[in-house]
């Protein structure tokens, strides 16, 4: 199913204005660009990576590299070819409301050398934005805006990983609402750093505001990594878990972080 789009121009500013002539210009864009190759593609997958202040040039590194073992590891990669029908996949990077940056453009997961392409890039990707606060309802606009422009595909994920709370700009429920997500499954990765846990006791758990107000759709979930230094194995989990979803065509079976 095709979701209305999320423009990052003007109607990001103001999003009531011009969404019929957005929604149209949107999805000739997306035919344009995809054309027949995505016919048969049963997901489209948005990963967001989150790079604001809280996250140090290690941390950062641990999530780059993390990400790029989780795509080479042997689940995962089985996950991504158990069906003839590809996964879509996108990557980028976020922090502050206008601070996203691409770290893999949109391409058709349609073999092992594609695959094994696309963590080689991410793995050497150097990370662009700095010392920004943590935007989580502007990263969701900016995912949503990515699926507009991406392939037409069976199903639509976007997965956004963090250390924090939303502390700029609008909530994740409103770019669920204004930007057209309703029909799009938003998972997250929360990265549970000891020090600010501490820093945050007395408030909202990190898990729990990401069950409340960032995850979204009926089979969305929480997966957990035990600091930066957990981040592959957290990344390896959830990705078997979100391709599998697809594969099944169900909600999945088991505990999960948001159970909890």
């Amino acid at each position: 199913m095709r979701c209305p789009n999320r423009s990052l121009g003007p109607a990001w500013r103001t999003p009531a204005i011009g969404k019929g002539a957005i929604r149209a210009a949107g999805l000739a864009a997306g035919l344009a660009v995809w054309g027949q190759a995505a016919d048969a593609c049963r997901l489209a997958l948005v990963l967001a990576m989150d790079v604001s202040n809280s996250v140090d040039a290690d941390e950062d590194a641990l999530q780059r590299q993390g990400l790029a073992a989780a795509l080479m590891a042997q689940p995962v990669r089985d996950a991504f070819f158990a069906s003839d029908q590809p996964v879509a996949l996108t990557v980028f990077e976020w922090s502050g409301r206008h601070h996203q940056r691409m770290m893999q453009d949109w391409v058709l997961i349609d073999s092992p050398s594609t695959l094994d392409q696309v963590a080689a890039n991410i793995a050497v990707k150097p990370r662009f934005y700095y010392e920004f606060p943590t935007a989580i309802g502007y990263a969701l606009g900016h995912a949503g805006a990515l699926l507009d422009q991406g392939p037409i595909c069976d199903a639509q994920t976007i997965d956004i990983s963090g250390d924090g709370v939303n502390n700029d700009g609008f909530e994740a429920a409103d770019a669920i609402a204004v930007f057209g997500l309703q029909d799009v499954t938003v998972n997250g990765l929360v990265v549970e750093v000891p020090e600010d846990a501490i820093l945050r006791e007395g408030r909202i758990g990190l898990v729990d505001y990401y069950t409340r107000h960032v995850i979204h759709g009926p089979a969305a979930f929480v997966e957990v990594a035990d600091g930066f230094e957990d981040f592959a194995r957290a990344m390896e989990t959830k990705l078997v878990r979100e391709l599998g979803v697809v594969m099944i065509g169900s909600v999945p079976a088991g505990p999960t972080a948001a159970d909890g």
